[in-house]
């Protein structure tokens, strides 16, 4: 299983990005975590294959998680962005439910770069 994540960058407060991770394979689990320096992982949105999506309180509203099965690429539409939402954003897989934010990921990209600034 191989995740590529890009589409990270500076952005203004208020503003919009669009993150993207191409992934060899879909798992049973595709999520977005997040992740500041000092701090603990984070889980923004979670999409579980025949079922809904999840998203973390400190997002929802904001953030959409979506996925392109023609193109084997999971998104992430990040609205209304606020200087606390700037971390390393990583997409997961998981070939096995339960699909939560406090499972063990089997797999993991390398990371994108968000940084929310004026």
């Amino acid at each position: 299983e191989h995740l590529r994540e890009s589409g990270g960058g500076l952005v203004q407060p208020g503003g919009s990005l669009r993150l993207s991770c191409a992934a060899s394979n879909y798992g049973f689990c595709m999520a977005w975590f997040r992740q500041v320096p000092g701090k603990e992982r984070e889980g923004v949105a979670l999409i579980a294959r025949h079922s809904g999506t999840t998203y973390s309180e400190a997002v929802k509203g904001r953030f959409t998680i979506s996925k392109a099965n023609y193109v084997n690429t999971l998104y992430l539409q990040m609205n209304n962005l606020k200087p606390e939402d700037t971390a390393m954003y990583y997409c997961a897989s998981d070939y096995w439910a339960p699909c939560t934010f406090t499972k063990n990921y089997a797999y993991w990209g390398q990371g994108t770069q968000v940084t929310v600034s004026s």
